[in-house]
């Protein structure tokens, strides 16, 4: 029934990149948790700290310049969302993003 939707939340990525010993480190942290907490459904967001090299080499990638930044990215690595600084997206955003056919 869900074959192709299925197989793209598999392959879809949710990314955060920040700084764990900023001032955002703390809302991110619990972004990460409320969200996981509420939609538990195989879908969460992997933390990258931009302290480290991989961190530092994705944010260049990706010409992210504002953050945090929470990235959604297809299975071939594109950009298919993403929501950079503060005010952090809302929660459905993410998730109604993450969850769509694109």
């Amino acid at each position: 029934m869900c074959a192709g939707k299925c197989a793209m939340l598999e392959r879809m990525k949710l990314l955060v990149l920040y700084r764990p010993d900023s001032e955002h480190a703390r809302e991110i942290e619990s972004f990460v948790r409320d969200f996981q907490h509420q939609y538990d459904a195989g879908k969460h967001l992997e933390l990258q700290s931009l302290n480290t090299r991989d961190g530092a080499a994705t944010a260049s990638i990706y010409d992210v310049v504002a953050y945090p930044a929470i990235m959604a990215l297809g299975d071939d690595g594109s950009v298919l969302n993403i929501w950079q600084g503060t005010p952090l997206p809302l929660m459905n955003e993410v998730a109604g993003y993450a969850y769509s056919s694109h």
